[in-house]
């Protein structure tokens, strides 16, 4: 059976806790033959709420387990005791989590920030004793209030995920094997197109201890703006990374050009979300080990007018400019 090791979108069922039920309770106290009312309030309920945490990439634990729910305020009691309150239950989520009506598509709410926080299901308000009943015309209150009940909701979860950096390029470009030149991530690396199925990230560190997040995304197919493929399942992905990086394969492997990779990698960017146009880029020119790369290097040149950064990833020649220059677009200024 094939291990799942990534999930960014799945369907939960949140339910917050009911709150506890107000209570009729009177004094009896010796001495004291017409104690009054003292029926305490019911707890209110915990609310299932989503927690923003950056070392979450995935939502695997909410994949595994869609129902969640949050623990129930207890009753009220006698001497003016308040129930207690039910205990939240605090989901940590992936920065980028999307939450979405899982029938209109409707967008609920967001998780972008380290210890941001989203209610996806409250807890209901306890109920009142007959304590705060008493008045001067109802010295002798005999009725309570019952606790409401928790909220209850089905989602769309998705994930786009926050990285500083995504790697763009069609299949068997080499974007995994940067990767991992970049990086520590261990991507699965192999000659052969559609290797990586699923966004892999990695952390780019520094000597001064400063880090940035690569992903790799996986590779694109003409029309995934349109929903060929796995389309937006991958461009999503695309949205929220600060700064993206070409990859495009110059040793025009199975025949492809690469001025027309890079054109319609561009084309697919835009169709999808117009502002990707103007996000920050740099274009890798891949594979300049291979034979005919640099005639088809001096090609791409004349025809994009652009100056590639030249790059072997397979024998991790060429990875140090780039290192240099994410540093400054990150952390130089």
């Amino acid at each position: 059976m094939k291990s799942v090791v990534f999930k960014d979108r799945v369907k939960i069922y949140a339910r917050g806790g009911n709150g506890g039920n107000g209570i009729v309770a009177f004094r009896r106290e010796k001495h004291v033959p017409r104690g009054g009312p003292d029926g305490g309030d019911g707890g209110h309920g915990g609310s299932v709420i989503f927690r923003g945490d950056p070392n979450q990439d995935s939502l695997l634990p909410l994949y595994f387990h869609p129902h969640r729910k949050a623990q129930h305020g207890t009753d009220g009691k006698g001497n003016n005791k308040h129930g207690r309150n039910g205990k939240d239950t605090i989901l940590p989520v992936p920065l980028g989590t999307v939450v979405k009506d899982p029938e209109t598509e409707e967008l609920i709410g967001e998780v972008l920030e380290e210890g941001e926080e989203l209610v996806v299901a409250k807890g209901g308000h306890g109920g009142l004793g007959n304590l705060r009943f008493k008045s001067s015309i109802n010295q002798v209150p005999n009725q309570c209030k019952e606790g409401t009940p928790g909220e209850e909701h089905a989602y769309r979860v998705e994930l786009k995920l926050m990285t500083d950096v995504g790697l763009v390029g069609y299949p068997n470009a080499g974007k995994s094997t940067l990767l991992t030149e970049l990086t520590e991530a261990t991507p699965k690396v192999a000659s052969y197109p559609f290797t990586t199925i699923n966004p892999i990230i990695g952390t780019l560190m520094f000597p001064n201890y400063s880090r940035i997040r690569i992903a790799d995304i996986p590779g694109l197919i003409d029309g995934a703006s349109e929903g060929i493929g796995l389309g937006h399942h991958f461009l999503r992905h695309i949205e929220r990374s600060r700064f993206l990086i070409f990859v495009i394969d110059m040793a025009s492997h199975d025949g492809r050009n690469p001025t027309e990779d890079y054109q319609n990698l561009r084309k697919e960017l835009e169709t999808y979300n117009p502002e990707l146009a103007d996000r920050p880029s740099l274009v890798l020119a891949n594979k300049m080990d291979e034979p005919d790369a640099a005639k088809h290097l001096e090609n791409f040149k004349k025809e994009t007018g652009l100056d590639p950064l030249a790059i072997s990833a397979g024998l991790g020649e060429g990875t140090d400019p780039i290192k240099e220059i994410l540093y400054e677009q990150f952390f130089g200024k």
